[in-house]
Protein backbone atom coordinates (compact mmCIF):
# COMPACT_ATOMS: atom_id res chain seq x y z
CA UNK A 1 0.00 0.00 0.00
CA UNK A 2 1.49 3.52 -0.90
CA UNK A 3 2.46 5.55 1.74
CA UNK A 4 1.31 9.06 -0.03
CA UNK A 5 1.68 11.27 2.78
CA UNK A 6 4.88 9.83 4.19
CA UNK A 7 7.12 12.44 1.92
CA UNK A 8 5.31 15.52 3.71
CA UNK A 9 4.95 14.28 7.14
CA UNK A 10 9.39 13.48 6.85
CA UNK A 11 9.54 17.22 5.73
CA UNK A 12 7.25 18.97 8.71
CA UNK A 13 8.63 16.35 11.25
CA UNK A 14 11.79 15.41 10.49
CA UNK A 15 13.64 16.61 13.49
CA UNK A 16 10.96 15.20 15.92
CA UNK A 17 11.06 12.10 14.28
CA UNK A 18 15.13 11.22 14.68
CA UNK A 19 14.79 12.21 18.58
CA UNK A 20 12.13 10.51 18.69
CA UNK A 21 13.89 7.78 16.70
CA UNK A 22 17.16 7.91 18.71
CA UNK A 23 15.47 7.69 22.13
CA UNK A 24 13.53 4.39 21.17
CA UNK A 25 17.39 2.86 19.99
CA UNK A 26 19.23 4.22 23.05
CA UNK A 27 16.19 2.30 24.83
CA UNK A 28 15.90 -0.62 22.86
CA UNK A 29 17.46 -4.16 23.86
CA UNK A 30 19.59 -3.95 21.45
CA UNK A 31 20.99 -0.96 21.97
CA UNK A 32 24.63 -1.55 21.85
CA UNK A 33 27.13 1.26 23.35
CA UNK A 34 29.99 -0.70 23.36
CA UNK A 35 30.14 -0.94 20.23
CA UNK A 36 28.95 2.35 19.16
CA UNK A 37 28.67 5.99 20.11
CA UNK A 38 26.20 8.39 20.25
CA UNK A 39 27.61 10.50 17.80
CA UNK A 40 28.35 7.77 15.72
CA UNK A 41 24.74 6.80 16.08
CA UNK A 42 22.58 10.02 15.46
CA UNK A 43 24.71 10.60 12.59
CA UNK A 44 24.01 7.65 10.93
CA UNK A 45 20.55 7.99 11.90
CA UNK A 46 20.03 11.67 10.11
CA UNK A 47 22.01 9.88 6.76
CA UNK A 48 19.13 7.38 6.59
CA UNK A 49 16.35 9.88 7.48
CA UNK A 50 17.89 11.99 4.68
CA UNK A 51 17.76 9.38 2.04
CA UNK A 52 14.03 7.38 3.05
CA UNK A 53 12.59 11.13 2.38
CA UNK A 54 14.27 10.86 -1.01
CA UNK A 55 13.23 7.63 -1.91
CA UNK A 56 9.49 8.36 -0.78
CA UNK A 57 9.33 11.60 -2.88
CA UNK A 58 9.23 9.25 -5.45
CA UNK A 59 5.84 7.78 -4.94
CA UNK A 60 7.40 4.21 -5.00
CA UNK A 61 7.06 3.57 -1.29
CA UNK A 62 5.32 0.37 -1.45
CA UNK A 63 8.29 -1.19 -3.92
CA UNK A 64 11.80 -0.91 -2.76
CA UNK A 65 12.88 -2.81 -6.10
CA UNK A 66 12.39 0.44 -8.24
CA UNK A 67 15.44 2.15 -9.25
CA UNK A 68 14.29 5.07 -6.87
CA UNK A 69 15.19 3.42 -3.74
CA UNK A 70 18.60 1.87 -4.97
CA UNK A 71 20.52 4.75 -3.13
CA UNK A 72 18.86 3.82 0.04
CA UNK A 73 19.41 0.54 -0.07
CA UNK A 74 22.83 1.02 -0.90
CA UNK A 75 22.97 3.13 2.28
CA UNK A 76 21.22 0.30 4.64
CA UNK A 77 23.57 -2.19 3.10
CA UNK A 78 26.30 -0.35 4.01
CA UNK A 79 25.62 0.28 7.40
CA UNK A 80 24.38 -3.48 8.12
CA UNK A 81 27.99 -4.70 7.04
CA UNK A 82 29.34 -2.40 8.77
CA UNK A 83 27.34 -3.29 11.93
CA UNK A 84 28.23 -7.04 10.89
CA UNK A 85 31.84 -6.74 11.04
CA UNK A 86 31.62 -4.43 14.28
CA UNK A 87 29.86 -7.40 16.32
CA UNK A 88 26.07 -6.51 16.21
CA UNK A 89 23.65 -9.66 15.93
CA UNK A 90 21.19 -9.75 13.10
CA UNK A 91 18.48 -9.04 15.39
CA UNK A 92 20.22 -6.05 16.73
CA UNK A 93 21.24 -4.59 13.33
CA UNK A 94 17.06 -5.35 12.39
CA UNK A 95 16.30 -3.34 15.58
CA UNK A 96 18.16 0.08 13.79
CA UNK A 97 14.89 0.12 11.04
CA UNK A 98 11.88 -1.37 13.46
CA UNK A 99 13.02 1.27 15.96
CA UNK A 100 12.06 3.97 13.57
CA UNK A 101 8.09 2.34 12.91
CA UNK A 102 7.07 4.10 16.27
CA UNK A 103 8.34 7.53 15.61
CA UNK A 104 6.61 7.49 12.19
CA UNK A 105 3.32 6.32 13.15
CA UNK A 106 3.25 9.24 16.13
CA UNK A 107 3.68 11.22 13.96
CA UNK A 108 0.90 9.83 11.51
CA UNK A 109 -1.36 10.01 14.28
CA UNK A 110 -0.83 13.60 15.51
CA UNK A 111 -0.60 15.05 11.88
CA UNK A 112 -3.75 12.92 10.97
CA UNK A 113 -5.92 13.75 13.55
CA UNK A 114 -9.48 13.77 12.43
CA UNK A 115 -9.20 11.35 10.15
CA UNK A 116 -9.31 7.73 10.97
CA UNK A 117 -9.25 6.38 7.58
CA UNK A 118 -6.03 8.43 6.54
CA UNK A 119 -4.19 7.12 9.64
CA UNK A 120 -4.85 3.40 9.01
CA UNK A 121 -3.95 3.61 5.83
CA UNK A 122 -0.80 5.85 6.77
CA UNK A 123 0.19 3.45 9.63
CA UNK A 124 -0.14 0.12 7.21
CA UNK A 125 1.97 1.51 4.27
CA UNK A 126 4.37 2.32 6.82
CA UNK A 127 4.56 -0.90 8.85
CA UNK A 128 4.58 -2.67 5.39
CA UNK A 129 7.77 -0.83 3.67
CA UNK A 130 9.56 -0.91 7.49
CA UNK A 131 8.85 -4.35 7.40
CA UNK A 132 10.80 -4.76 3.74
CA UNK A 133 13.50 -2.75 5.05
CA UNK A 134 13.85 -4.45 8.13
CA UNK A 135 13.88 -7.94 6.11
CA UNK A 136 16.39 -6.27 3.84
CA UNK A 137 19.19 -5.82 6.61
CA UNK A 138 18.71 -9.08 7.90
CA UNK A 139 19.36 -10.71 3.86
CA UNK A 140 22.51 -8.21 3.71
CA UNK A 141 23.81 -9.55 7.36
CA UNK A 142 23.28 -13.44 6.53
CA UNK A 143 25.17 -12.81 2.82
CA UNK A 144 27.65 -10.59 4.66
CA UNK A 145 28.42 -13.42 6.93
CA UNK A 146 28.56 -16.55 4.36
CA UNK A 147 30.97 -14.62 2.87
CA UNK A 148 33.30 -14.05 5.71
CA UNK A 149 32.67 -18.05 6.31
CA UNK A 150 33.62 -18.87 2.45
CA UNK A 151 36.54 -16.89 2.56
CA UNK A 152 38.20 -18.43 6.09
CA UNK A 153 37.19 -21.76 4.42
CA UNK A 154 39.10 -20.76 1.41
CA UNK A 155 42.07 -19.59 3.61
CA UNK A 156 42.05 -22.86 5.90
CA UNK A 157 42.05 -24.51 2.36
CA UNK A 158 45.17 -22.79 1.26
CA UNK A 159 46.92 -23.46 4.77
CA UNK A 160 46.04 -26.77 4.80
CA UNK A 161 47.51 -27.90 1.69
CA UNK A 162 51.23 -26.55 1.81
CA UNK A 163 53.63 -27.39 -0.76
CA UNK A 164 57.25 -27.63 0.94
CA UNK A 165 60.39 -27.54 -1.22
CA UNK A 166 62.25 -30.81 0.21
CA UNK A 167 65.17 -30.45 -1.93
CA UNK A 168 66.75 -29.34 -5.63
CA UNK A 169 63.76 -30.98 -7.71
CA UNK A 170 61.62 -32.69 -5.06
CA UNK A 171 58.57 -31.11 -3.75
CA UNK A 172 55.80 -32.19 -1.13
CA UNK A 173 52.52 -32.07 -0.21
CA UNK A 174 51.61 -33.15 3.31
CA UNK A 175 47.85 -33.85 3.52
CA UNK A 176 45.73 -33.36 6.74
CA UNK A 177 41.90 -33.85 6.60
CA UNK A 178 39.32 -35.32 4.32
CA UNK A 179 40.12 -35.05 0.35
CA UNK A 180 37.05 -33.33 -1.30
CA UNK A 181 36.14 -31.69 -4.93
CA UNK A 182 36.64 -28.43 -3.51
CA UNK A 183 40.00 -29.73 -1.75
CA UNK A 184 41.24 -31.51 -4.64
CA UNK A 185 41.28 -28.06 -6.37
CA UNK A 186 43.21 -26.10 -4.28
CA UNK A 187 45.81 -28.92 -3.88
CA UNK A 188 46.10 -29.21 -7.56
CA UNK A 189 46.38 -25.71 -8.28
CA UNK A 190 48.83 -25.12 -5.07
CA UNK A 191 51.18 -28.28 -6.55
CA UNK A 192 51.36 -27.57 -9.93
CA UNK A 193 51.66 -23.55 -9.16
CA UNK A 194 54.48 -24.91 -7.01
CA UNK A 195 55.71 -27.69 -8.99
CA UNK A 196 56.39 -24.12 -12.26
CA UNK A 197 57.63 -21.96 -9.19
CA UNK A 198 60.51 -24.72 -8.36
CA UNK A 199 61.06 -26.57 -11.59
CA UNK A 200 60.67 -30.15 -9.75
CA UNK A 201 60.88 -33.25 -11.33
CA UNK A 202 59.28 -35.29 -8.53
CA UNK A 203 56.30 -34.45 -6.31
CA UNK A 204 55.46 -36.21 -2.59
CA UNK A 205 52.20 -36.68 -1.85
CA UNK A 206 51.49 -37.46 1.90
CA UNK A 207 48.69 -38.43 3.25
CA UNK A 208 49.68 -39.66 6.59
CA UNK A 209 47.11 -37.67 8.04
CA UNK A 210 43.96 -38.10 5.73
CA UNK A 211 41.77 -40.38 7.66
CA UNK A 212 40.05 -43.01 5.54
CA UNK A 213 40.81 -43.76 1.78
CA UNK A 214 37.83 -44.49 -0.31
CA UNK A 215 37.20 -44.90 -4.22
CA UNK A 216 36.68 -41.39 -4.44
CA UNK A 217 39.62 -40.19 -2.41
CA UNK A 218 41.76 -42.68 -4.55
CA UNK A 219 39.99 -40.52 -7.77
CA UNK A 220 41.12 -37.31 -6.07
CA UNK A 221 44.59 -38.25 -5.51
CA UNK A 222 44.77 -40.07 -9.34
CA UNK A 223 43.58 -36.74 -11.20
CA UNK A 224 46.39 -35.20 -8.78
CA UNK A 225 49.21 -37.15 -10.05
CA UNK A 226 48.18 -37.46 -13.26
CA UNK A 227 47.93 -33.22 -13.38
CA UNK A 228 51.34 -32.88 -12.18
CA UNK A 229 52.43 -35.40 -15.01
CA UNK A 230 51.26 -33.23 -17.34
CA UNK A 231 53.75 -30.38 -15.46
CA UNK A 232 56.44 -32.78 -16.17
CA UNK A 233 56.66 -34.37 -12.72
CA UNK A 234 56.50 -37.90 -11.08
CA UNK A 235 54.72 -38.15 -8.22
CA UNK A 236 55.71 -40.86 -4.86
CA UNK A 237 52.17 -41.24 -2.43
CA UNK A 238 54.05 -41.86 0.68
CA UNK A 239 51.55 -42.39 3.72
CA UNK A 240 50.30 -45.59 2.97
CA UNK A 241 49.43 -47.22 6.23
CA UNK A 242 48.65 -50.94 6.76
CA UNK A 243 44.47 -50.25 6.95
CA UNK A 244 44.67 -47.69 3.87
CA UNK A 245 46.33 -50.83 1.75
CA UNK A 246 44.00 -53.07 3.28
CA UNK A 247 41.00 -50.55 2.36
CA UNK A 248 42.80 -50.58 -1.18
CA UNK A 249 42.99 -53.38 -1.89
CA UNK A 250 39.31 -54.67 -0.74
CA UNK A 251 37.77 -51.71 -2.77
CA UNK A 252 40.00 -52.52 -5.63
CA UNK A 253 41.56 -49.55 -5.84
CA UNK A 254 44.71 -49.28 -8.76
CA UNK A 255 48.03 -47.39 -7.82
CA UNK A 256 50.00 -49.73 -9.54
CA UNK A 257 50.57 -46.85 -11.92
CA UNK A 258 51.97 -44.61 -8.93
CA UNK A 259 55.12 -45.21 -6.62
CA UNK A 260 53.83 -45.74 -3.06
CA UNK A 261 55.61 -45.84 -0.13
CA UNK A 262 54.69 -46.55 3.70
CA UNK A 263 56.79 -43.25 5.30
CA UNK A 264 57.52 -39.82 4.16
CA UNK A 265 61.28 -40.54 4.73
CA UNK A 266 61.38 -43.71 2.33
CA UNK A 267 59.57 -41.02 -0.17
CA UNK A 268 62.14 -38.66 0.12
CA UNK A 269 65.06 -41.55 -0.23
CA UNK A 270 63.47 -42.56 -3.27
CA UNK A 271 62.85 -39.34 -4.73
CA UNK A 272 66.56 -38.26 -3.83
CA UNK A 273 67.75 -41.97 -6.02
CA UNK A 274 65.94 -40.53 -8.52
CA UNK A 275 67.47 -37.76 -8.88
CA UNK A 276 71.01 -38.78 -8.87
CA UNK A 277 71.73 -38.26 -5.05
CA UNK A 278 73.05 -40.21 -2.39
CA UNK A 279 71.80 -40.80 1.00
CA UNK A 280 74.57 -41.94 3.19
CA UNK A 281 75.01 -41.93 7.16
CA UNK A 282 77.51 -39.62 8.64
CA UNK A 283 80.71 -41.53 8.74
CA UNK A 284 79.89 -42.74 5.10
CA UNK A 285 78.17 -46.00 5.54
CA UNK A 286 75.37 -46.09 2.79
CA UNK A 287 71.73 -44.90 4.23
Amino acid sequence: MSTTRLPELLKKSKPQILEEWLRQQLASSGARADLIKDGELRKQSESFLDQLQRSVQSGESADIKTAAWAPTLELLGDLTRQRERMGFSPSETATFIFSLKEPLLLQVRTNLKGEPEAVIDESMGISSLLDKLGLYTTEVYQASREEVIRRQQEELLELSTPVVKMWDGIVALPLIGTLDSARTSVVMESLLQRIVETGSEIAIIDITGVPTVDTLVAQHLLKTVAAARLMGADCIISGIRPQIAQTMVHLAIDLSAVTTKATMAEALKSALLRTGHRVVKEGGAKA
